[in-house]
């Protein structure tokens, strides 16, 4: 029992220490972030922030601070480009936060654990769409976005608290997150297939796209562990680590390419 609280507190620990991105502990960042609080987050100047608000982001919770380090978040991405370095993460907790209940229910399987495993994870293929959407549609048509993020909140919502409070349905959860699964797919697929002469990196995003689902596999046709150590869970586990990671260099190269386009957008106007 010592052993196992010993782990969930190094895990614990080491989730905290992700979640400070190398952006995020910019002193850049967090002095931008600092100032534009002081300026922006109270008094008069935070009613004036209210007052604009748009209303599908004062549900979502959408603060000035959580509006402060988005915009200040660009800020030091300009500078870092400037200088010649490479884009930063910023806020690196969303997938962290899956693979942190992922890691904490296979290590002592509860009630509380089990949810917040199968939860996050459909928190993260949501993710993914909500993604697309923002690629695909969301920098032309950013009403269309509103409406579609608006839609995957209701979504997730609803299944949540359908296994929450009403059945914990193992086989509807598996035929929900395999369809989301599959409009993910199709759609990625979709905009790079049309965009691969014109935007050359989103082979990347092709490559991603099919390993994500050849390797689902290992989650619907199941087999005896090898060794009795690795079963087809542990296996799908780990052959996800190097597809995220070339993931985020497709993120990185598209983000470029957008900065890009946008600076000589700025120049011609």
């Amino acid at each position: 029992m010592a052993g196992r609280a010993a782990r969930l507190v190094l895990l614990a620990g080491a989730a905290a220490l992700a979640s400070g991105s190398q952006g995020d502990r910019e002193p850049v960042y967090r002095d931008c972030v600092l100032k534009c609080e002081e300026q922006n987050c109270s008094g008069g100047a935070l009613k004036h922030f209210r007052s604009r608000q748009p209303i599908y982001m004062s549900l979502a919770g959408w603060t000035c601070r959580d509006d402060c380090k988005y915009e200040c978040m660009w800020v030091t991405v300009g500078l870092y480009l400037q200088e010649g370095h490479r884009v930063p993460q910023f806020h690196g907790k969303v997938s962290l936060n899956a693979w942190f209940w992922s890691t904490v229910f296979h290590t002592r399987d509860t009630d509380l654990t089990e949810k917040m495993d199968y939860f996050c994870a459909s928190t993260v293929i949501l993710h993914s769409i909500y993604l697309c959407c923002v690629r695909t549609v969301g920098l032309q048509h950013p009403a269309v976005l509103s409406a579609f993020r608006a839609l995957l909140l209701l979504m997730l919502t609803a299944h949540v608290s359908y296994l929450s409070l009403i059945r914990f349905d193992y086989g509807y959860n598996l035929v929900a997150n395999v369809a989301i699964g599959l409009v993910n797919v199709a759609w990625w697929l979709a905009w790079c297939l049309w965009n691969q002469r014109r935007l050359p990196h989103v082979r990347k995003c092709v490559v991603v796209v099919l390993l994500l689902q050849g390797l689902s596999l290992l989650e619907l046709l199941d087999f005896p562990p090898l060794f009795w150590v690795l079963d087809a869970h542990a296996i799908w586990h780990i052959s996800t680590i190097p597809v995220h990671v070339l993931f985020f260099s497709f993120l990185e190269d598209d983000s470029l390419y957008l900065l890009k386009e946008s600076e000589a957008k700025f120049k011609r106007d």
